[in-house]
């Protein structure tokens, strides 16, 4: 079995400059695995949306938490 690791680091230090860039990395990864997932869903026909419980709208509208 394989597993994949998705984590990922963003330790910069403890002072107010390494928390910001943390922030905004975190931020960028976190906008840029949302448009990763709603391109992933987008390519999926409306009977697979439908498989899964979400909707072409859902779909337009989804955000990672």
């Amino acid at each position: 079995m394989s597993v994949i690791d998705t984590t990922r680091a963003t330790h910069l230090g403890t002072n107010a400059f390494g928390l910001g860039v943390a922030r905004l990395v975190a931020g960028f990864t976190a906008w840029n695995d949302a448009r990763i997932t709603r391109k992933a869903l987008s390519a999926l026909s409306d009977r697979e949306l439908e498989d899964i419980g979400l909707t072409r709208g859902d779909v337009a509208n989804f955000k990672l938490r």
